[in-house]
């Protein structure tokens, strides 16, 4: 068992899995920053104010993934080489169009949803309700956004 009382080689898989999404998430922010920087068109005020909430909302998220493999007894990777490799989402180039970014959020919300449900299960089988609870708060609120910016794309 470790510090938490969770099952060491459980942890280990958790952690894994958890340094997978921090890295999908660090390039899924670069990818937003992108946006918000370089972002033209008729819709540039308010998708540049949206892209903002977006990547100050993933800062957070990165911060609370880290620490929470860290307290599972795991070590997050800080190396943005790693996260090229292991992140599930590609990073961007230039983009401009804001319908590109708008659904190329889309895109990486619903990679990121299915990650967090894969950990969902991991996490229930390791018992381990601090992660759980954080995936399905995620979850929950990234189905929320893919329906309102889907909508805003119809």
């Amino acid at each position: 068992m470790n510090n938490i009382g969770l099952d060491i080689n459980k942890t280990k898989v958790l952690s894994k899995e958890l340094n997978d999404l921090l890295a999908t998430y660090q390039v899924f922010y670069t990818n937003l920053r992108g946006f918000h920087w370089n972002i033209k068109g008729r819709k540039f005020f308010e998708l540049h104010l949206k892209f903002e909430e977006l990547y100050n909302d993933l800062q957070i998220k990165i911060d609370e993934i880290a620490e929470r493999i860290l307290t599972l007894g795991g070590t997050p990777n800080h190396a943005f080489s790693n996260y090229l490799e292991q992140a599930k989402i590609k990073e961007t180039g230039l983009v401009i169009d804001g319908d590109f970014a708008m659904n190329n959020i889309i895109e990486s919300f619903q990679i990121t949803i299915k990650i967090q449900r894969n950990l969902l299960d991991i996490s229930g089988e390791a018992n381990d309700e601090g992660t759980n609870a954080l995936m399905s708060d995620y979850i929950r609120e990234q189905e929320k956004l893919v329906w309102m910016f889907t909508s805003f794309m119809a």
